[in-house]
């Protein structure tokens, strides 16, 4: 069955369940992150290539990272974590609403001390958090650790 025709080269990164009137926010490698409202995004059939959802640098190096549904932007924050363990939290309103498409705005400086990012969550000061590495783990609860940045 053909759900999608997907480029060559291409992968599908994340799939999310919405209820047809969220905001979704898109985030990239190279540290920013796009958010628009799904209903920019049109109905297609099976055998559609989709469309795009935000514009990549073009340095050959960067991938979306993952995306999330915005369901309470209230209660709701966005934390983004990058290669070299680094956290970021951040209110939802701190990403401007923009189309589809866009370049977004930076959630995250990358430099040589963070590395790239990997990953992109929304979370609430009830989430816990557990840290996995090649030689342990942790588990720590989310308000202590990451504050949110204003």
């Amino acid at each position: 069955m053909i759900a999608i025709n997907i480029n060559e080269g291409d992968e599908v990164v994340d799939v999310r369940l919405t209820n047809g009137h969220n905001e979704l926010i898109i985030a990239d490698r190279n540290g920013r992150a796009c958010r628009f409202d799904e209903s920019n995004i049109r109905t297609m059939g099976r055998v559609s290539t989709g469309v795009r959802g935000m514009r990549l640098d073009e340095d050959g190096q960067d991938e979306v990272v993952g995306m999330i549904v915005v369901n309470d932007p209230v209660n709701e924050t966005v934390m983004v974590v990058s290669e070299e363990g680094y956290g970021k939290r951040s209110q939802v309103e701190d990403y401007r609403l923009t189309n589809r498409g866009g370049k977004g705005v930076k959630t995250l400086n990358i430099t040589d001390k963070t590395g790239k990012l990997v990953a992109i969550k929304n979370v609430t000061d009830d989430n816990d958090l557990m840290i996995i590495n090649t030689v342990s783990y942790t588990h720590l609860t989310l308000p202590t650790i990451l504050r949110v940045e204003n």
